[in-house]
């Protein structure tokens, strides 16, 4: 009997399988297709040679857990215990779900707020706990008058992603108000801040949880160096938690994977020394300008992207069909693979929504402009 029994093959896997088979451009999945920065490879091919490969201690490799200290007091001005407040982790989503894993129990509810990537529910219920998705509004804001009509004394954890995927929004400062006043009116709920995309901003930078002093000791921060440096293969990221939550999520990571990648650690460690993040954001405005201004005389209608590598778009001037089957027939007969909005909701609520991955060269995001274009 499945414990996931109303879970399938991801939306992602269906269309890149689908892109391959018809030799489509795969816009679909969230990976760039670009070469690594050579700075960061020439350290791999380096310590390839080096004494860097057997286990690192559980919490992390003590040089990168200095420097992620160092990183998130430039970037938020938090100042971080490294033995106690961070963890190195298998990639964003082995950090999600060791933290839900250890932090939620049999019956507690859990609010997912959607559209929302599709790694949250599982782990809430193989804990045999309740997800409740919470529809956002139709701008992708929240309703915080909704959601906190879905909190019960059962529920344990929200789940905020910021900036957001699939929707490129980012949270305003009256969100995090909002979201404060609910805290205090239900002490026992935690808040899971998933910030992967967290230097991928554009004209404003996201409001991280880091900065919010009422949410330190209650929350958990999701940060990913694969989405940040264009590795997601290396599956690298870490997470920060109050040291009373680090000791639980720790007991779980410890039989879980126990330690990480010894020389992806190592890697990051030495490229941190090399590279500034503000590099980042820079480099994906100019990839989401372009990719925008390539699309300016199609048919489709581009929602706002504040932040992440992702572009919403709107296929209402073109067809009636649903999400899934106009991208299933977007693959089949025009040769590019993009991933319906519908599947990130619980009730796949269908807006007519499409997302596009433009973590692409130059080349493919063209080729597949002119393809776009000629619908």
């Amino acid at each position: 009997m499945s414990k996931l029994p109303n879970i399938s093959t991801s939306i992602f896997t269906v269309m890149s399988k689908m892109a391959a088979e018809h030799n489509a451009i795969n816009l679909s999945q969230g990976f760039p297709n670009f070469p690594v920065d050579e700075r960061l490879t020439s350290i791999v091919a380096k310590l390839t040679k080096e004494n860097v490969h057997q286990y690192t201690p559980m919490s992390g490799y003590p040089p990168l857990l200095s420097k992620i200290v160092t990183l998130v007091k430039k970037s938020y001005d938090r100042i971080l215990q490294a033995d106690t407040e961070l963890l190195v982790t298998a990639g964003a989503t082995q950090a999600i779900f060791t933290t839900i894993l250890a932090l939620i129990k049999t019956n507690d509810e859990v609010l997912i707020l959607d559209p929302s990537y599709d790694c949250y529910e599982a782990p809430v219920l193989l804990c045999n706990a309740n997800p409740i998705r919470v529809a956002l509004n139709d701008d992708y804001t929240p309703n915080w008058e909704i959601i906190e009509k879905a909190c019960t004394p059962k529920t344990k954890m929200i789940i905020i992603n910021n900036p957001h995927n699939p929707t490129g929004k980012i949270l305003a400062k009256s969100d995090f108000e909002s979201l404060e006043i609910l805290l205090e009116k239900h002490p026992d709920i935690l808040v899971l801040s998933d910030e992967v995309y967290e230097y991928i901003t554009f004209e404003e930078k996201h409001i991280s949880a880091h900065t919010r002093e009422k949410l330190l000791n209650r929350c958990v921060m999701i940060s990913s160096f694969g989405k940040s440096f264009h590795v997601t293969g290396w599956k690298i990221g870490y997470l920060v938690a109050p040291e009373y939550l680090m000791k639980e999520i720790k007991k779980v990571h410890q039989f879980l994977v126990f330690s990480v990648n010894s020389i992806c650690q190592v890697a990051i460690s030495d490229y941190l020394d090399l590279v500034s993040v503000d590099e980042i954001g820079k480099f994906y405005q100019e990839k989401r300008d372009y990719f925008r201004q390539l699309l300016k005389d199609s048919r489709f209608k581009l929602m706002p992207c504040e932040g992440t590598y992702f572009q919403v778009a709107s296929y209402v001037a073109i067809s009636n069909e649903n999400d899934v089957d106009f991208c299933k027939r977007l693959i089949v007969e025009h040769g590019v693979a993009a991933i319906p909005i519908s599947t990130f909701y619980a009730d796949g609520k269908d807006l007519k929504l499409i997302r596009f991955c433009f973590a692409k060269d130059n080349t493919t995001l063209e080729e597949a402009a002119k393809r776009l274009c000629a619908i």
